[in-house]
């Protein structure tokens, strides 16, 4: 925290400031603790996800939610405009079966296929 932060609050509880006012700040103080520990760095986390998910490409190793291993064999997208989006459609080859998942559904890319 900053001096002068801590310079107010220190006068609004040494000058007999307004209770009020001092329950505002204290409030204001835990968000920005919650907004900088918990809420920023998960939405960095999902952004970074989302850019990852969204850069699939045939050829790429992937792992869904559910734990299935394979590598992407079709990507067919749902949406009207052409833009990926989270119900596209990823046909990956796991094994010897072929299985359909969304793309939403990708946990990670664990690594890409030199092939393409």
């Amino acid at each position: 925290m900053s001096f002068s932060v801590l310079a107010s609050f220190a006068a609004l509880q040494l000058g007999g400031g307004n209770q009020i006012a001092s329950m505002i700040f204290m409030y204001g103080l835990i968000f920005a603790i919650f907004y900088f520990v918990l809420i920023r760095p998960q939405q960095r986390q999902r952004k970074a996800h989302n850019a990852l998910v969204e850069a699939l490409k045939k050829g790429d190793e992937i792992v869904t939610a559910g734990g299935l291993v394979g590598d992407v064999v079709h990507i067919a997208t749902v949406g009207k405009d052409g833009a990926a989006s989270m119900e596209d459609r990823i046909t990956i080859k796991t094994g010897e079966s072929k299985v359909i998942v969304e793309r939403g559904r990708i946990a990670r890319v664990s690594s890409a296929s030199t092939a393409a």
